[in-house]
């Protein structure tokens, strides 16, 4: 069993590496594909939404789906189906058809971002310590290795089509190889999960609905802050601090870099002092890092400022989800959709809100809006509490012991 356990927890890191892979693929041929169909950046923009869209319906789908088939037939044909679909935005050759592309493949990309975030919630709930922060670092090593895979395409000159056929091709081939590692289904008795399944009912507290849409609402509200920054970081030190294009690349850079070194600390600091301490805290630093980047003058306090708002936001989004994953291992799918689902607007929103903003008050003075949202959430991190994973398997364990 213990080498089966480790065998799914490889396989975990290697469906979040291929996720962030595929996305970042598509990210990196943004501009060649922009300049294939001919269009602005405007539409680009309107047409971005639908991917949103797309990926925010795949993820209500894919949850009760993953609940229902188990992770290890979902996750998989969710990979494949997210490979197979990602060439279609090279293929488009005008506004319509890059539309349907995108509405297509985002919709494959929500299936698979639940779908393994559900399996993630069991293998934790399996190993008894928190292993998901680790694995959502995973994803942004797999948006570094398209960024890498990327350029050497367009150096080589592939088109983009090529370019990602080539990338869906290996990571539909890599899908299929990892599938038979993964847990089966909860429901399974041989599944490490089917245990907790059948306590669950037990020990949930009541109210688990309305706290699920309470996790989902902090999810909007730290992911509306992650879309923020990575759209508006480098223009900040350019249009506000008067940074050279060079320079200013750097600002997302240093935050992607932070959250990146967060999320891989994450796991061994909420073993030690709990999933509400690093939400609480790590929110807290989020906002007196933005509140820097808000009101700092000097280059050296905005590249401070991005590098601690990464990393206290690093480690809130996965204890979200693993709390709404936890709070029921049998509807893990269904209750991960609607935290990642309302975050993933938040997401999208986080640019457009800010770009509203700004025509009322300057670039950096909208960011307090983003001091606001993570102070909010460190106020609700005792949410957290009623749901520790810990507390929760202490109080199965004892059940089980009471009633042998």
């Amino acid at each position: 069993m213990e080498r089966s356990l480790r065998a799914a927890r490889v396989a975990t890191y290697v469906y979040f590496v291929l996720c962030g892979t595929l996305m970042g693929a598509w990210v990196v041929h943004i501009p060649a594909i922009e300049e294939r169909v001919g269009i602005s950046h405007a539409t680009l923009g309107g047409l971005l939404v639908l991917l949103g869209l797309g990926a925010f319906i795949g993820m209500q789908v894919a949850g009760p789906l993953t609940d229902r088939l188990g992770a290890r037939l979902v996750v998989p044909a969710s990979a494949v189906l997210c490979g197979a679909t990602l060439v279609l935005p090279g293929l488009a050759h005008d506004p319509w058809t890059l539309a349907g592309a995108l509405l297509v493949f985002g919709f494959c990309n929500g299936c698979l971002d639940v779908s393994m975030n559900a399996h993630a919630v069991h293998v934790e709930k399996a190993y008894g310590r928190p292993v998901m922060s680790g694995f959502h670092a995973t994803f942004s090593v797999g948006g570094v290795l398209a960024a890498l895979v990327g350029a050497g395409a367009a150096g080589a000159g592939l088109n983009p089509a090529a370019g990602l056929a080539a990338i869906g091709a290996v990571g539909i081939v890599i899908a299929v190889v990892s599938a038979r590692a993964l847990l089966p289904a909860a429901g399974n008795p041989d599944s490490p999960s089917a245990e907790a399944a059948e306590t669950s009912a037990a020990v949930e507290p009541r109210g688990t609905k309305g706290r699920i849409w309470m996790l989902a609402v902090l999810a909007l509200m730290v992911m509306l802050c992650e879309g923020a920054a990575n759209d508006w970081s480098a223009l900040h030190l350019k249009d506000v601090l008067g940074a050279s294009a060079a320079t200013a690349a750097f600002a997302y850079g240093t935050f992607a870099a932070a959250m990146t070194i967060g999320r891989l600390l994450a796991d061994r600091l909420v073993a030690r002092f709990g999933s509400p301490a690093i939400l609480r805290y790590g929110a807290a630093t989020a906002a007196v890092g933005i509140t820097l980047v808000a009101l700092g003058p000097w280059i050296w306090a905005a590249f401070t400022g991005w590098a601690l708002f990464g990393l206290g936001l690093s480690g809130c989004v996965p204890q979200l989800f693993s709390a709404a994953g936890h709070a029921d291992p049998a509807a893990a799918g269904a209750n991960v959709s609607r935290v990642a689902g309302l975050g993933y607007v938040g997401m999208l929103a986080g640019p457009a809100v800010i770009g509203w903003l700004t025509h009322v008050v300057a670039l950096n003075h909208a960011f307090v809006l983003l001091t606001l949202l993570c102070a909010a959430t460190a106020a609700a991190a005792g949410i957290l509490r009623t749901g520790d994973a810990r507390s929760q398997a202490r109080v199965a364990s004892d059940r089980v012991r009471e009633s042998a």
